[in-house]
């Protein structure tokens, strides 16, 4: 196993998936039966909470007919769609100088996404960071907008790595809370859509991945 561990949950942290969710999940429920769907909305139905729930909880407010579970598994491929097409433009070459300066200090970073990594784009756009210590991950969640504790255990033990010593880089509060109930350090980047969240209990919050923010977790990582 590995000494030292990242676990980036690219989708939230690297890039602004947060966003994209939201204009997908306005999109979708428009389309299925006009139904409504504004910042305080997500934030008081779905936002860290399973899909399925927060959409029937949403639905016997608004009266639709619709049924949850279904709406829940079709807003979770249009998602991961829409994040299969996003993700091959937001390997950025500050995202790259972050993995680097990791990988040159031995730390092993896995890349966890919920995009389709079977999709060429996607691992070309990878390609170039990948190596024996920079791995990609494909994570499925029912989760909206974050995952629970077990996905980041889960992480772990498929990539090798131990959950005392491995930090978890989260794009959300409820990232930085599953990371906590893990037994797990945190980073978390913060951007306006998710500002409101409590980031509380992080060990450093940033508002981006880049060279200077691996140096600060390095000193998390003690490496």
């Amino acid at each position: 196993m590995a000494d030292k561990g990242v676990i980036v949950e690219f989708d939230f942290a690297a890039m602004n998936g947060a966003e994209l969710l939201f204009e997908t999940t306005r999109k979708f429920l428009s389309d299925l039966d006009g139904i409504p769907f504004d910042a305080t909305t997500e934030a008081r139905y779905l936002a860290g909470g399973n899909y399925q729930g927060g959409l029937a909880e949403l639905f016997s407010v608004v009266k639709t007919k619709k049924t949850a579970q279904k709406a829940a598994r079709d807003l979770a491929a249009a998602f991961n769609a829409a994040l299969t097409a996003a993700v091959p433009t937001s390997v950025t070459p500050a995202f790259r100088n972050f993995v680097k300066v990791l990988a040159d200090k031995g730390v092993k970073v896995v890349i966890s996404t919920r995009a389709d990594i079977g999709v060429m784009e996607v691992r070309m756009a990878f390609a170039q960071i990948l190596s024996g210590d920079v791995v990609l991950y494909q994570e499925s969640s029912p989760c909206y907008g974050a995952v629970k504790w077990d996905a980041w255990r889960r992480a772990c033990v498929a990539n090798r790595l131990r959950h005392l010593s491995t930090v978890a880089v989260t794009g959300s509060g409820f990232g930085v809370k599953s990371a906590l109930i893990a037994g797990m350090g945190s980073m978390a980047v913060v951007n306006d859509h998710v500002a409101y969240q409590d980031f509380g209990g992080a060990n450093e919050v940033v508002s981006e991945l880049s060279g200077p923010t691996a140096r600060r977790l390095l000193e998390v990582l003690r490496a």
